[in-house]
């Protein structure tokens, strides 16, 4: 089973999220176990390197880099087709336009479920969505 993790996954998991960190390392550990894979989307890799990159935090840049060159990995690209699939996502459901897209690739790219910890993102059934909790 392949989850797309949305960047508030990744960035609870990476940086240890006082309130979520756990949550999301223990809900990425047992999908690992299961066989499971990850993917994320060109956007979610630049929304978790922009805060480590204005702070000059060489570490947790790192961190992340390391993250995405992981052979469970894949980052996956915003295509043609995952921005005209997230303008349909988000005329129909009115969701900002990055979780729009990050739905998108979701499901142009053949994800089985939607990881998140946005509960908005709940009510869309283009694919499962889980939210962390």
């Amino acid at each position: 089973m392949t989850l797309f993790l949305d960047a508030n996954i990744v960035i609870y998991a990476l940086e240890s999220h006082a309130i979520w960190g756990l949550l999301a390392k223990t809900r990425l550990a047992t999908a690992q176990a299961a066989g499971g894979s990850f993917m994320v989307s060109d956007l979610v890799r630049m929304a978790c390197l922009v805060l480590p990159l204005r702070l000059g935090n060489a570490v947790v840049e790192a961190q992340y880099r390391a993250f995405f060159a992981r052979p469970d990995v894949t980052v996956v690209r915003i295509t043609a087709a995952v921005c005209d699939r997230a303008a349909r996502i988000r005329a129909a459901h009115n969701f900002k336009s990055m979780d729009a897209l990050q739905l998108a690739a979701a499901v142009e790219h053949g994800a089985h479920v939607f990881l998140t910890a946005d509960a908005r993102l709940h009510s869309f059934t283009g694919i499962t969505v889980e939210v962390l909790n």
